[in-house]
């Protein structure tokens, strides 16, 4: 089986509680890591039924878990003790958590994975782990097994929102960065070209440029790759990523073109 193909088989099978007791971040991680040829043994959500379907899977020999199995879990906030901090929001990989600063938290149970993750960073220690509700209920096998079927879904729909969201940030914290540093050099422009700071200024432009456009062939080589490896994900994320690479390229040519025009009229 092709490396893409066993990862996606894989991690199908996974829990998708991307709590972390695997040793990686996630389930997806944990999957690309098997069809390395890491141990299957370590996912206690999972439990002995997917440890035998890895085993099936993967070919690896039969083994027992790692960490003893876990029950579905829930989490749920003692909210009249919750200051507000937002250390579990930021910690949650499913954006399960509501609350804003020095407000009361709450947990969303239905979208809840139970991966523990809130717990730890809890500075006053208002967080308990409870068996999921959903899981109670199941009055049959059947039930159990539909139930950790909607857990995956979603646990692995909402695990890639979020990640989406904090690159999405996180670019647009470096592109405000950026047009920061471009709004503070633009007064240098306004010197004349043959002056030693209108060609310093002069100069930052054509790099400023330059970047621009390595910036967005970096885009483009990453959007290339996706689409041979076949990875969605990263296909989405390239293709995100354009709009704002190209438009950063733009501002910055149009920005070297007006320092340009500005050095041709200057006496």
């Amino acid at each position: 089986m092709e490396r893409a193909h066993l990862i996606d088989a894989v991690d199908a099978l996974l829990p998708q509680t991307q709590c972390g007791k695997c040793g990686f971040d996630g389930c997806l991680p944990y999957a690309e890591a098997i069809a390395d040829g890491e141990p299957i043994n370590r996912c206690p959500p999972g439990g002995e039924a997917t440890l035998v379907q890895l085993v099936e899977l993967t070919g690896q020999s039969a083994q027992t878990l790692a960490e003893p199995p876990q029950p579905p879990l829930a989490a749920v906030i003692r909210e009249d003790e919750c200051i507000g901090c937002t250390k579990c929001i930021q910690a949650c990989p499913v954006d399960a958590i509501l609350g804003a600063a020095k407000r009361m938290h709450t947990v969303i149970t239905d979208e809840c994975t139970g991966c523990e993750l809130c717990v730890a960073p809890c500075p006053v220690d208002c967080i308990d782990m409870v068996s999921h509700p959903a899981w109670q209920a199941a009055k049959s096998r059947e039930e159990q097994d539909a139930y950790l079927t909607r857990r995956a879904e979603l646990g692995r729909q909402r695990h890639r929102a979020r990640q989406q969201r904090l690159t999405r940030e996180a670019r647009e914290k470096r592109l405000e960065r950026r047009k920061r540093r471009m709004q503070k050099r633009r007064p240098e422009s306004a010197t004349p070209g043959n002056s030693p700071a209108g060609a310093i200024a002069l100069r930052q432009k054509k790099l400023a440029a330059r970047a621009a456009e390595q910036a967005l062939k970096r885009v483009q080589q990453q959007l290339e790759s996706a689409r041979r490896r076949g990875d969605a994900t990263a296909e989405a994320t390239a293709i995100e990523q354009l709009p704002e690479a190209e438009s950063l390229l733009a501002e910055a040519q149009q920005a070297l073109a007006t320092a340009m025009s500005e050095t041709e009229h200057t006496p």
